[in-house]
């Protein structure tokens, strides 16, 4: 490898197979520790056969794969203001090679680096191969470079119609475009090389694209073309956006968009862009749905019937907007979804029951809406719902009636008994038991076809909730094994999914260790943590010394345990709906006592 090859201290932490603390603790104590030759003082770059030899002089046993040789040569071979650049050239290659075609780019690879990213394309494919330089291209430069979060890039496109043509005016690196799957994907982008990768990630696939560059506000580059639909996660708070030279533009069908609501110029945009009856899904600050500035736009969408529902994703701080272009002549809608789920799977289902009944859902009249605000935040309309408050506390009773904590059947001894223990330690190195540890950049994909269980889903008790990227580096749980969070989270999983950042998976001989008896102790160690401690040497955990038969009693015992704790949280969650709602319903008159004959 070139001498111009670096690495940060997260690609060192890959190529060591530890976490990225331990690479910090190694610069501490070990003064021959390699300097930095680049970055600056919070990501520095070391010099790659630097931190190789150094690994090597430590006995630390390392393979640097095929992904990251080709990942440190691209990087290496361009300083950060032209990485992009080389990264969109590397993709003109990949798909001249996916096509047997001759490269005659103007700009010539590197040998090695050509070499390397063909040979990474015959392994895992060619969109996969660049997918994964894309991928490591953002995390580089995170702070400056944004993406739409996969999740929510799968959530806008399974909300769209399949196949047909689909339009991103604001499309960055094609992601959501690319979770679209469309017969054609029509794009446009401000920079070049961001329009240059999402054009190649969707030809890749196979996927009809037109991407092109430019100021989408002020030079639309799709003028008089409709798409079935129009996915977009637009810029937002940019101020200079052309107000004053789009005065008379004919997309302002709703209004003209006030200087301070440039979202409300990208909903217009978009509008124009999609068929009569098809959807756009529009991403935008929560503020927006408010602010007073733009409240003749609101209303004006919401009279013709555009605006068909306003949801507010789980975390805050974004909305999402569902509308149709109207038909001529068609009747307006006289009602608006407004949605504040606690997880992204409710958002789907109640887009699909407002479709068909809107009177049956959480449904809004749009004559009680156009008031002199037109405040359309779901945060207020939904607090301060009547029907809809008591809808609410009587599913939040009904749910917590269902749900019936039952604790395991566990005896108290008639005397303490004396347990022996061994420690996971002494497991592993006798066969008893084997661990891995995922990366601590492991990353979800936009798509796949092996789901992701996170450490957030560990905490929560929630299925896997995001996708594995193509990647041969992923650590995968398979049924029976055990996967654990550094703070004490633990599952037995019964279905096979890759573990995202910071789980452990601990594989156990079913003849002579019992899992769910494994998992137990793992819990049991992390309850006795302390609460200011976020990690436990895991390898001091003590087990009792048991016949693998009474492992499994114990082991069923655990599963009980566990399975009264889900229920006990259930229970909160709805009982804390529950007293809310009851607090709101009696103060605002939506609720009231059911017996009213009480005598003080």
């Amino acid at each position: 490898m070139s001498k111009r090859d670096t690495v940060t201290a997260a690609d060192i932490a890959r190529m060591g197979n530890v976490r990225r603390a331990a690479v910090s603790n190694w610069r501490r104590r070990y003064p021959d520790f390699p300097r930095p030759v680049g970055g600056t003082a919070a990501s520095p770059l070391f010099e790659l056969a630097e931190i190789q030899d150094w690994l090597r002089s430590q006995g630390k046993t390392f393979e640097l794969p095929l992904t990251e040789r080709a990942w440190q040569r691209l990087r290496g071979s361009a300083d950060d203001l032209r990485l992009g650049q080389l990264v969109a050239r590397t993709g003109a290659l990949l798909l001249a090679d996916s096509r047997a075609e001759t490269d005659n780019s103007a700009e010539p690879i590197d040998p090695v680096l050509r070499e390397l990213v063909l040979t990474l394309a015959a392994e895992r494919g060619h969109p996969a191969a660049f997918d994964f330089l894309v991928t490591r291209y953002l995390d580089a430069h995170s702070r400056r470079l944004s993406s739409t979060p996969p999740e929510i890039a799968t959530l806008l496109a399974r909300l769209s119609p399949p196949g047909g043509t689909v339009f991103d005016p604001a499309c960055g690196f094609g992601g959501l475009l690319l979770a679209a799957e469309p017969d054609m994907a029509l794009g446009q982008e401000i920079t070049e090389t961001a329009a240059s990768i999402a054009s190649t990630r969707l030809r890749l696939r196979g996927i009809g694209a037109r991407v092109t560059t430019g100021d989408t506000l002020r030079a639309d580059a799709f003028q008089g073309e409709l798409a079935d639909a129009v996915l977009c996660d637009p810029p937002f708070n940019e101020h200079a956006w052309g107000h004053a030279e789009l005065t008379n533009d004919p997309r302002w069908e709703y209004g003209l968009p006030p200087r301070g609501e440039p979202e409300l110029a990208w909903v217009q945009h978009c509008l124009g862009h999609v068929r009569p009856d098809g959807l756009v899904a529009i991403l935008l600050p929560t503020a927006v749905a408010g602010r007073r500035a733009g409240k003749r736009i609101r209303g004006n969408l919401l009279r013709a019937g555009a605006l068909r529902a306003v949801i507010t994703l789980p975390g805050g701080g974004r909305d999402l907007w569902l509308l149709r272009k109207p038909n001529p002549g068609s009747k307006p809608s006289p009602h608006l979804l407004l949605l504040e789920p606690a997880d992204l799977s409710e958002v789907e289902p109640a887009w699909l029951r407002f479709l068909d009944d809107p009177e049956a859902t959480e449904a809004q009249r749009v004559v009680d809406l156009l008031d002199d605000d037109v405040d359309l935040s779901p945060a207020r309309r939904l607090h301060a719902g009547g029907a809809q408050l008591a809808t609410e506390f009587g599913a939040a009773r009904m749910d917590l009636a269902s749900t019936r904590p039952q604790p395991p059947a566990i005896a108290a001894r008639e005397a303490p008994e004396a347990l022996t223990y061994t420690t996971i330690g002494e497991l592993l190195r006798s066969g008893q038991l084997s661990v891995h540890y995922a990366q601590s950049k492991t990353e979800a994909a936009e798509t796949g076809a092996l789901p992701m269980i996170t450490a957030d889903d560990l905490h929560a008790d929630d299925p896997p909730s995001a996708a594995a990227p193509d990647d041969a580096e992923l650590v995968i749980a398979e049924p029976g094994d055990v996967v654990a969070a550094p703070t004490g989270a633990v599952r037995v999983v019964h279905a096979r999914a890759a573990l995202g950042p910071y789980l452990a998976r601990y594989r156990v001989d079913p003849e002579r260790l019992d899992a769910e008896f494994l998992a137990g102790c793992l819990r049991a160690a992390g309850l006795r943590t302390p609460s200011g401690s976020s990690r436990m040497d895991t390898r001091r955990i003590a087990v009792p010394r048991l016949p693998v038969a009474e492992q499994r009693a114990y082991g069923a015992a655990f599963r009980g345990l566990t399975e009264f704790d889900s229920a006990l949280r259930a229970a909160a969650r709805h009982g804390e709906t529950l007293v809310r709602l009851g607090f709101a319903g009696l103060i605002g008159g939506q609720l009231e006592p059911e017996h009213t004959d009480i005598t003080w």
